[in-house]
């Protein structure tokens, strides 16, 4: 993709410095953007400044490096130095779920409005890009055209993120589609021009009110949560019947209105935004007096946290059901592969679910070792696959990295104490595994697969 000379382009801010803001800030800066991009922590600031990317992207720590050499792309803390510097700030902070509440935490996105406000001057576009519940927007516009000393001559926009992680590069440089929540003409023309290089390179955009543009990321989680508990609840009743849910799944992957992205049985969906996005969706529904017409986003929760318990309930199986004493291998911490993200991840939810039920747990991950080891100091961990399944009872496979599917179940025989693996996201080679004398438990299947 070709870089657009930068006079023809706004100068653009990004505040918060967190997955969405840093990979935005870099992208930008690499399509040919000049970024300021601001995070309160100075440590964080100081690391991408100097090239360290703090958090774990395929291909970011590269084009952090192409953004710094090109000079393009700067960050610091101080938010009058964003507010003189930028045309265009987009608004990155986190808005995870309330303690307590199934509703999304709005501080940081408020606070971030609210502190900006009075250091703007001059005509510009607030654009938001994180995850909020539908009328957030509006009250934020208010906000803005109270305290910014430049009154309507700021707007704010809304542009929802779809970003995947382990595939976040992509994603920005490469997008689906661009959705622009506007109010007015000159909005949408700033935010075109703000995203010149992927709009030139044919990424389908749609301009809409900002209403809309909310609910757009939180409908596209909603259905993408229910795809992935349809089959898993498909998963239970297959382990009833004596079916496998694989096949049925392929089956119904090959009807072209179905499809088979995001039909994949095993232990469910994780980290920092599916969960908790559908569970502000309710939330807000609520408040709205339409619940009743996303309840069954409850049952979609519902089954998901099942996988997790019927996970741990097959290892007990495997041992004769009770795990006091057990030491079982666990593969996997992150929420996905390609990704150090551990926020609400099913592979540590069990892993603490087996300490809790008296098992010795023993984690490995490629990459997410040092979050697991924070969010759960509890569990002991192993600095490679044979390590962690060194004395194992049982091997349980939570998360799907390559390089678990790669593991030879030959050479790993020769560490365990038993020949137990549950395989939770049914990716492992059955005849394989059994063939080395494996007995291998697998969900939505009611002998293994």
């Amino acid at each position: 993709m070709s870089v657009v000379p930068p006079a023809c382009l706004p100068r653009l801010t990004v505040i918060g410095t967190g997955y969405l803001g840093a990979t935005h800030a870099i992208c930008m800066a690499v399509l040919g953007y000049e970024v300021l991009a601001l995070d309160q922590d100075r440590t964080k600031v100081e690391a991408l400044a100097s090239g360290v990317v703090p958090f774990h992207e395929p291909g970011l720590p590269e084009m952090l490096r192409k953004g710094l050499d090109s000079g393009r792309l700067r960050f610091t803390t101080d938010l009058a130095e964003v507010a003189a510097f930028g045309d265009v700030h987009f608004v990155c902070t986190g808005t995870p779920q309330l303690p307590g509440s199934m509703g999304a935490d709005l501080s940081q996105v408020e606070s971030v409005v609210r502190s900006l406000a009075p250091y703007l001057f001059r005509s510009c576009l607030v654009v938001g890009k994180s995850t909020v519940p539908v009328g957030t927007a509006e009250r934020l516009d208010a906000i803005l055209q109270e305290a910014a000393p430049s009154g309507s001559d700021v707007e704010l926009a809304w542009n929802p993120e779809f970003l995947r992680e382990g595939h976040a590069v992509e994603d920005t440089l490469r997008p689906s589609r661009l959705v622009f929540g506007v109010s007015s003409e000159r909005a949408r023309l700033v935010l075109e021009d703000a995203f010149r290089p992927l709009l030139d390179a044919g990424v389908p955009m749609l301009a809409t009110d900002l209403a809309t543009a909310e609910l757009v990321k939180v409908a596209a989680n909603a259905f993408l949560a229910t795809k992935i508990s349809f089959i898993n609840a498909m998963a239970e009743v297959c382990e009833s019947a004596g079916a496998d849910v694989r096949d049925l799944a392929t089956a119904l992957a090959h009807d072209d209105r179905i499809g088979g992205r995001f039909l994949k049985p095993g232990l469910g969906f994780g980290g920092g935004c599916l969960p908790k996005d559908i569970r502000a969706f309710i939330h807000r529904a609520e408040e709205l007096g339409t619940g009743h017409s996303v309840a069954f986003l409850r049952e979609v929760d519902a089954i998901n946290q099942r996988r997790r318990s019927r996970t741990v309930d097959l290892v007990r199986e495997e041992v004769g059901g009770d795990l006091r004493g057990v030491r079982v291998c666990v593969l996997g911490a992150a929420f996905k592969p390609h990704s150090d993200d551990t926020r609400d991840a099913p592979a540590l939810d069990v892993a603490a679910q087996l300490h809790d039920a008296g098992a010795e747990v023993v984690v490995f991950d490629p990459r997410a070792l040092d979050n697991a080891r924070r969010s759960h100091p509890q569990l002991h961990y192993a600095g490679s696959a044979l390590e962690a399944a060194s004395g194992a009872r049982v091997v349980a496979l939570l998360t799907e990295w390559d390089q678990f599917r790669a593991l030879d179940p030959v050479v790993l025989a020769r560490v365990v104490a038993s020949r137990h693996v549950v395989d939770a996201r049914n990716v492992l080679d059955a005849r394989t595994w059994r063939e080395a004398g494996w007995s291998l438990r697998a969900l939505g299947c009611a002998d293994g697969p």
